[in-house]
């Protein structure tokens, strides 16, 4: 995906200049996309008005379109929705929040679809390490990181801001959003927003068992979902920042079970919470040193039950916690060096409603140390993370501790002086401590664990070209080669109990490459068209002797593209989008009967603004999956078939 965004920049001198200076009222554009093309790592930057555009109706659509990602969809407005990039697993992408990593140390993996797409000012996804040194050291703990940006900084303008939004959509969806901004002065900036969604999500889908189809309807699979949230960013100095935010989100569904022949009845419901509150501080004392502090308190909770359980009801609840602190210190002696150290504490446990719990706990101390050489035309950065987990439990076997040094290097260089060509090359090495789940879980976990490590080998070429006023065609190409050694993978102890073992190892390599054109023929005419194409493998290499040695893991698609075209107009805008996805597998074995059939979707979105009294109303309709196409993304979870979405929002 191009990166189209216009968001406010820092694309100054150095990171302590960016955090020092502030722009009031002016929004970069130009910086924001010669960043994207001069990073030392891929980078897939997007607005909210370039999602707009796009025709993107929430973050996992976003993701959805991107080469080398994998979305795993459970179906329905209230499935959950994971990422995974190139072959890695969804427990080594990160997801960060304005700035700081969510976490879930029971999974390790967050679901995308709980935040959302109206609150987002920006999205962007990070392949390796960018040149960006001055972050957490946990940010620079994943393969790739996901980071979502809510909040603008003060301005002058002092009017108070309210956005009004209702969506109505197929399957009994229905969506209001409201947001509230101020700027109380032109150093203090406030927000406050909150959303409901509804849906049965009872959309039609059909069974074929050989020459009989069946024609059903999705069951059990009713959501009442909400989210609230507020933050703030205070310029209390002409050299310091304090930014605040808390949220909390509360998801009561039922959750359907998988579509078997003649059943698919489920007596499933899960109710998730999750609060976090947040601060950040940063400080700079000269041109050359700068200082940031960042602390957050997580708590989430998972009640699970199912009525229709063998003898009973059964049912497991998760309460989880995280405490984090991070300390990190900027400073550039030149103008072309930038250097960096963080250091940041974690603590983590978990309790369960279960008679085997073992009330897990984990102290996470990381530390990472940066330098970067950056001048016209050549930017190289590297880093070593340390990580040390002390794992315990208070009722029970506790997992080992772990200690690791994971380098990382990238550079990117301009070919020619007079024209945005870049080449960049990157390797990073990281790995990834087993979940509590993969730990602890009864009958499934193992203590005995050691984490996965991974290395990451990217080589690319980025070149943008701007003709006219607003027009320009960008062109990019990356090739990787990615190996996983120790992956976790559970094997069965005997028939009725499973463990997690280190047995796993996966080679991979891929090729992505995106084009974008953006022609404006006047200020009220433009056209907009993307595509993108990925090509992956990512291969079992355990055991040469095992007949599946070879096989391309499980959910990983050999091929994937999007394209999309948009025709700006003063009329009404139109936006045509389309993805397609080859065969891929349930799991790893590739037995008889578990392909997932490859697809292509299609969608269709038109939108429209007028200015109506001290604001801006816009209206908006979106096709989903046109030619109405039946597949799954996950094995046994059929997707919508085709569907509509109608939206109006008030901004003033």
């Amino acid at each position: 995906m191009a990166a189209l965004a216009c968001v406010p920049a820092a694309a100054q001198r150095n990171d302590s200049i960016a955090e020092g200076k502030t722009l009031t009222g002016v929004t970069i554009t130009e910086n924001a996309r010669r960043n994207s093309v001069s990073a030392t790592a891929p980078v897939r930057l997007l607005d909210s008005e370039a999602m707009l555009r796009l025709g993107v109706t929430d973050i996992a659509d976003a993701l959805h379109r991107l080469p080398g990602v994998t979305l795993r969809d459970y179906g329905g407005a209230g499935g959950m929705k994971t990422v995974a990039v190139r072959g890695f697993g969804a427990q080594h992408t990160g997801v960060s929040y304005d700035g700081l990593a969510l976490s879930d140390c029971q999974t390790g993996e967050i679901d995308v679809s709980r935040y959302s797409l109206e609150n987002a000012a920006s999205i962007a996804l990070t392949i390796g390490d960018n040149e960006d040194i001055f972050i957490p050291a946990r940010n620079a703990a994943f393969a790739s990181m996901l980071s979502i940006n809510t909040m603008q900084p003060p301005s002058a303008d002092l009017r108070p801001h309210v956005t009004a939004q209702i969506k109505l959509g197929s399957f009994g969806y229905a969506s209001p959003f409201v947001r509230y901004s101020q700027n109380f002065t032109d150093r203090f900036a406030f927000s406050a927003s909150g959303e409901y969604v509804y849906a049965e999500n009872d959309y039609p889908f059909t069974i074929r068992n050989g020459n009989t189809t069946m024609h059903e309807k999705r069951t059990d699979s009713r959501m009442n979902s909400a989210h609230a949230e507020a933050g703030f960013i205070w310029s209390a100095g002409p050299k310091s920042r304090l930014d605040g935010k808390i949220y909390y989100y509360d998801n009561n569904r039922r959750l359907p079970g998988q579509v078997r022949y003649y059943t698919d009845v489920s007596g499933e419901r899960l109710h998730d919470r999750n609060f976090f509150a947040q601060v950040q501080y940063r400080a700079w004392n000269s041109r050359s040193l700068s200082v940031k502090l960042n602390a957050r308190f997580n708590w989430a909770s998972s009640i699970y039950a199912d009525d229709t359980y063998k003898g009973g009801i059964n049912d497991a609840s998760y309460w989880q916690r995280e405490a984090y602190a991070s300390a990190c210190l900027l400073y550039t002696p030149a103008k072309a060096w930038a250097v960096d150290y963080s250091a940041d504490y974690i603590f983590n446990n978990l309790n369960s409603s279960l008679e085997t719990d073992t009330r897990p706990y984990r102290h996470t101390v990381l530390q990472s140390a940066t330098a970067r050489y950056k001048d016209s035309r050549l930017t190289v950065m590297a880093r070593l993370l340390w990580s040390m987990y002390f794992n315990a439990a208070k009722a029970g076997k506790s997992a080992r501790d772990m200690r690791r040094l994971s380098p990382s290097v990238s550079m990117s260089y301009r070919v020619l002086r007079g024209e945005d060509l870049y080449v960049r090359l990157s390797y990073k090495n990281i790995f990834r401590a087993p979940t509590f789940n993969e730990s602890y879980y009864f009958h499934y976990g193992s203590t005995d664990l050691s984490p996965e490590s991974t290395d990451q080998i990217n080589l690319g070429l980025t070149w943008r070209h701007g003709y006219g006023k607003e027009s320009y065609v960008k062109l990019s190409a990356d090739g990787y080669i990615n190996k996983v050694k120790d992956k976790i993978v559970a094997v069965p102890y005997n028939m009725f109990v499973w463990t997690n073992v280190n047995v796993g190892k996966v080679c991979g390599h891929g090729i992505e490459a995106e084009a974008a054109l953006e022609h404006c023929f006047s200020q009220r005419f433009a056209l907009l068209a993307t595509a993108n194409y990925g090509w992956q493998r990512a291969e079992n290499r355990t055991n040469e002797d095992s007949p599946y040695y070879g096989y391309q893991i499980a959910y990983t698609p050999e091929h994937q593209g999007s394209a999309t075209v948009s025709f700006e107009n003063p009329w009404v805008n139109v936006s045509v989008h389309g993805y397609a996805v080859s065969l891929r597998h349930a799991n790893n074995n590739h037995y008889e009967g578990t392909d997932i059939p490859g697809y292509a979707e299609m969608g269709l979105t038109a939108y429209r603004r007028w200015h109506v009294w001290r604001g801006t109303l816009e209206a908006r309709a979106d096709i989903k999956n046109l030619l109405n196409k039946q597949y799954e993304i996950v094995a046994r979870y059929p997707m919508p078939g085709r569907s509509w979405q109608f939206s109006i929002n008030y901004k003033f």
